[in-house]
């Protein structure tokens, strides 16, 4: 039986099909028309995400039946431009949710003159097939240890969800740490990118460094600048320590001179010496392209301790794909560069047997001052996806990564062209 009550927060998720029962995507949010008064806002319509990750806007009208699990459309025809905001709209999950509000309720004396936050929105079909908000579910702040009582309110006794105070810094994020948790940093790049510049920070500021990290290494260059530079300093310059040390290169690379070089004296000399280095290199050379911290061996390593060194789930496939074998020092740059041992031969010897006696010597390494070009064709002839980097006395710098070349031979704006999620399998 179709609803015509329901909570907004049980629609995130819910597979959107057509009349005829075909797949359209999945509901990502609900586009309210907040007043300026206190009369129940309009549902204008739902957010719902295509398998190619393109969010579109499906007016509530073409919504027939909500059930569990499911919303149905009365049409399988629908818009496939991107769903851009327009003045006067708030998503619900995105913006109200975690709001902080007053009640006035006569029944709910214990809830006057106390802020309270928004847990979720109750929304309700009229006779003439219009939706409203027409609930508020909310709950104290939560405090360590406690949880706090649920009260679900008329949206009449609400105040402080105007435009305006939503606008207000400041607003709890619990509800979209939510919907982030167990997904990859790049599709949480993703959604970040989906949500208003306000929320977005608040976002940021509330991940903890090294998810923060991994996020903003999968954002655009102008959007990690642009990110950064809205942290506090010292907060930036510990989130570029979270990074790959390619990462923070290129990020502190796109910064003015002194920028960079400040946050680089914040960070812990440990952490920014690889970076340096790194910056001094063109970022288009495999020097400037290389992560400093590839899997580095000595002679006398052993099969089974190599593998146990590819097994971090820290690396990439590309870089555990690869071990280095050196003379000491293992730090880079290291002592004399020996030859390398893909992951496939490791697998193939015996656990007790060294690494020095199974080296692949005749893969000739890449000079730091290599260009992007040729970097490109010496993966290609070698069927290569991790290639070592050495300097003239052939002491080894890092490793260049089929990621990092990807990175830097797509045009700027990849992440901005749905083409490129076409044909990728969805998880509906």
């Amino acid at each position: 039986m179709a609803a015509t009550r329901v909570y907004v927060a049980r629609l995130a998720g819910l597979v959107v099909l057509g009349p005829d029962g075909e797949s359209i995507g999945r509901v990502r949010d609900v586009v309210v028309a907040i007043r300026y008064d206190r009369q129940q806002p309009r549902i204008h319509g739902l957010v719902v995400e295509l398998p190619t990750r393109r969010r579109i806007f499906v007016p509530i009208l073409r919504v027939t039946a909500i059930e569990p699990g499911v919303v149905t459309l009365n049409t399988g025809t629908v818009s496939l431009r991107r769903f851009h905001q327009r003045p006067g709209e708030m998503l619900a999950l995105a913006q109200i949710v975690d709001s902080s509000v007053r009640v006035e309720d006569p029944d709910l004396p214990d809830l006057a003159d106390v802020d309270v936050v928004v847990v979720d929105l109750g929304m309700e079909q009229a006779r003439t097939r219009d939706w409203r908000v027409t609930r508020v579910a909310v709950r104290g702040h939560r405090r360590i240890g406690r949880r706090r009582t649920v009260h679900v309110v008329d949206w009449i006794h609400v105040s402080g969800l105007t435009p305006r105070d939503i606008d207000r810094p400041g607003q709890e994020v619990t509800q979209l740490l939510e919907q982030f948790e167990g997904l990859r940093a790049a599709d949480v790049a993703h959604l970040l990118r989906e949500l208003p510049e306000k929320r977005r920070l608040e976002v940021a500021v509330a991940l903890d460094d090294e998810r923060l990290a991994d996020v903003v290494q999968e954002l655009p260059d102008d959007e990690q600048v642009d990110l950064l530079g809205h942290l506090e300093v010292r907060r930036a310059a510990d989130v570029l320590e979270a990074m790959d040390p390619d990462d923070a290169a290129d990020l502190l690379g796109e910064l003015p001179v002194s920028e960079a070089e400040s946050l680089l004296a914040l960070m812990d000399p440990e952490e920014s010496e690889p970076v340096r280095r790194l910056l001094e290199h063109s970022p288009y050379s495999a020097g400037g392209l290389m992560t400093p911290k590839p899997v580095i061996l000595t002679p006398s390593t052993t099969v089974a301790e190599a593998l146990a060194r590819v097994r971090n789930p820290d690396l990439t496939p590309a870089l555990a794909s690869m071990v280095f074998v050196v003379r000491p020092p293992t730090s880079t740059p290291t002592g004399r560069y020996l030859g390398s041992v893909h992951i496939q031969r490791l697998l193939r010897e015996p656990p007790a047997h060294l690494v020095g006696g199974i080296l692949d010597a005749g893969l000739a390494p890449l000079r730091a001052d290599v260009p992007l070009a040729a970097v490109t064709r010496y993966f290609a002839t070698y069927n290569l996806v991790c290639g070592p980097v050495v300097d003239e006395e052939n002491h080894l710098l890092g490793a260049v990564s089929v990621d990092d070349v990807l990175d830097h031979l797509l045009p700027d704006d990849w992440r901005d062209q749905e083409e490129l999620h076409e044909g990728i399998a969805g998880h509906d």
